[in-house]
């Protein structure tokens, strides 16, 4: 399901809180992305098969804070096995900017943003897939960016960009990450030398990190540590790169949501396992993490 609504809707609040409920969802649904976008904007929308769908910001239709919105189906025309991994909002395509791709498996992608100024209504192939493999993010950069991957199992690794030679719309890319057995790639962001790495566990727990802890490599290494896995705080569902001039949401798998600033979550070293952000129920889960603007003091 999708909808829009303003960012007014919610206001801040402090961590640790209960949260309030952000979107209606079935007992076996839960919300996945969270963007701040304009109406005016295009958004690519690229799912777990590689494929990238487009709509503009007014076709998503407007709904109320507790509305469930309309089936991504019916706005998009994607087939009923697929899932939206990646939305991307743009007001122009050009030729100096590429779209980065890496995959649940470890493979990364960087491609040219204007091979996707035509999108047909049935969607584009965005990147050719490996068996069992699904496309986890998609990032919009420069070429000169330096971006980090991290997996669910608390690693992380951070290298240029321009490692990565420029491919075809259908190319497979190359190694971003090697993984070790049963882990898998959660989240990969820009990060800039004067950004955090914020990460949160499935548990409600987060914390952020300076750039300037994690060691600038080659692609395709195990990387290093990003935060320390426990029964505790559960596996990493979530990473952000952030300024600290950016609220954060985080939603449960039922739905509940919590909007807080982001300079109240504590600042540790890569190491640390962080503090908890959202009180969770027993059998509650952090689902999803986005980073809004800041809200207006007034």
């Amino acid at each position: 399901y999708i909808k829009r609504l303003p960012l007014s809707t919610y206001r801040s609040q402090r961590r640790g809180g209960r949260g309030i409920q952000g979107m209606s969802t079935h007992e076996d649904d839960f919300v996945e992305h969270l963007v701040a976008t304009s109406t005016h904007d295009t958004l690519l929308f690229f799912t777990n098969t590689g494929k990238v769908y487009r709509s503009k910001g007014y076709e998503v239709p407007e709904y109320g804070r507790t509305a469930k919105g309309i089936p991504i189906i019916n706005l998009l025309g994607i087939e009923s096995q697929e899932q939206v991994n990646a939305v991307i909002n743009l007001s122009e395509f050009t030729d100096d900017s590429y779209l980065f791709f890496t995959t649940k498996h470890g493979v990364v992608k960087r491609t040219t943003l204007s091979q996707f100024a035509k999108i047909r209504q049935s969607g584009l192939r965005a990147v050719e897939l490996r068996e069992n493999d699904e496309l986890i993010s998609v990032q919009m950069t420069d070429g000169s960016k330096n971006m980090i991957i991290a997996t669910k199992h608390g690693q992380s690794i951070y290298f240029p960009e321009e490692n990565i030679r420029v491919m075809g719309r259908t190319a497979a890319g190359v190694r971003g990450i090697r993984l070790r057995e049963d882990d898998e790639v959660i989240g990969m962001e820009v990060l800039e030398d004067n950004e955090k790495v914020l990460v949160v566990t499935e548990k409600g727990y987060g914390k952020q990190t300076p750039a300037s802890q994690y060691p600038l490599r080659n692609r395709g290494g195990m990387g290093v540590k990003t935060v320390t896995i426990t029964e505790k705080n559960g596996n990493l569902v979530a990473m952000k790169t952030v300024t600290g001039e950016e609220d954060l949401m985080l939603m449960t798998v039922s739905g509940v949501l919590i909007r807080f600033e982001i300079d109240t979550v504590s600042q540790t070293g890569r190491s640390a396992m962080g503090v908890k952000l959202i009180r969770l129920d027993e059998d509650e889960k952090v689902a999803t993490v986005a980073k809004v603007p800041k809200e207006d003091d007034e």
